[in-house]
């Protein structure tokens, strides 16, 4: 059974109010899902239509997706559809059940579309042979099931620092070791999607990348080890502390993402169709925003609250020995807004995503 090193994005509604930018990324592939909606075999026998999506957070964009594949798949039957929302078992799910049942009644306006949650990792299989028709899963499949390295030294991010913060490195054997644990962890995702799905099920995995030049990482973390570097430097943490402390996510390129199937020798080619697949880069809401009012404060803070969204449960988790430690993790988004803040140049920031949609095969 795989053990996430995360226990969920920050929770009471936090994550919920900062990801915006996400669903910027998830709106790129509807039309993807639509298709997929349009096209699936809904022939097979089954109780139900079931969708699921691994990853679903607090629930905000997972609600609206289903929301939306709902009523596209309504126009092709009558049948009964199920949705269900998943993520690990300490994964904050108060907002997601408050959107699913919005004054005790259902979300979906039809009284025949139910929903279900599955609390556990992404890398296991969570539910029954052949009971998917389409699965997805945005963004979760770049953090790690588990820390492949016990301290990465000189920067807090296995891909390293961007070309415009030179702060830090990771030497060519640490980036291998997170390679590694990314593509082990695709394919073990990909191997428990296709025993849960149907033969013509689909399956589509968007996440956060890297393109030829643009990295989604760039800037962002950045700003994030450069705050804790000045909390290193005043003594409150040492040295080793910050060593020992790195998120544990990994930046795919498409290659990287598409190899398990790419080609007949591939190792999952038996399981799975390559129907498209695609590198784009995001309109980012709070980028464009700043780009219209030149209100610096307000995007160093949006900035800073978007990524503090999904990289606190480390941060917290990493330090948890500390005697101070609410002050200083709030002390450390504080000095990383302030960068942001003054230094807008240093971390730009570009969303760059991948994404792949496949097809099961049918089984030999």
């Amino acid at each position: 059974m795989a053990k996430s090193v995360l226990t969920g994005m920050v929770g009471h509604g936090f994550y919920n109010q900062n990801s915006a930018t996400q669903m910027a990324a998830i709106d790129d592939v509807l039309p993807w899902l639509e298709s997929a909606c349009a096209s699936v075999d809904l022939t097979e026998s089954a109780a139900a239509i079931r969708l699921a999506d691994f990853g679903c957070s607090e629930g905000r964009n997972s609600v609206a997706v289903m929301r939306h594949l709902a009523a596209c798949l309504r126009q092709r039957t009558s049948a009964p559809i199920q949705t269900i929302h998943s993520d690990l078992p300490t994964n904050d799910y108060s907002e997601l059940f408050a959107l699913l049942r919005p004054e005790g009644r259902s979300v979906f306006d039809d009284p025949q579309v139910y929903s279900a949650v599955v609390g556990g990792s992404m890398y296991d299989r969570l539910l029954p042979s052949h009971s998917l028709h389409m699965a997805f899963t945005f963004n979760a499949i770049a953090f790690l099931s588990r820390r492949p390295l016990e301290r990465l030294g000189d920067y807090i991010f296995p891909n390293g620092p961007s070309a415009l913060s030179g702060v830090g490195s990771v030497s060519r054997e640490e980036r291998a070791a997170f390679a590694d644990q990314a593509r082990a962890d695709l394919e073990g995702f990909m191997r428990a999607r296709a025993a849960e799905l149907l033969p013509g099920g689909k399956l589509l995995i968007e996440v956060f990348g890297a393109g030829e030049t643009l990295r989604t990482c760039d800037g962002i973390y950045d700003a994030l080890n450069d705050a804790i570097l000045e909390i290193v430097e005043e003594g409150q943490i040492d040295r080793d502390a910050y060593a020992r402390y790195y998120q544990p996510v990994y930046m795919r390129t498409l290659d990287e993402l598409t190899a398990p199937v790419a080609d007949r020798n591939a190792p999952l080619a038996g399981l799975f169709q390559l129907d498209r697949a695609e590198t784009y880069e995001v309109a980012v809401p709070f980028v464009e925003e700043f780009r219209k009012t030149g209100d610096i404060g307000k995007y160093a803070r949006d900035y800073t609250n978007f990524f503090r969204a999904f990289t606190e449960a480390v941060l917290r988790g990493s330090l948890s020995q500390h005697p101070r430690l609410d002050d200083l993790v709030q002390e450390i988004y504080a000095r990383a807004e302030r960068l942001v803040g003054t230094h807008p140049e240093r971390y730009e920031f570009h969303y760059i995503a991948i994404a792949a949609l496949l097809t099961r095969k049918a089984d030999d």
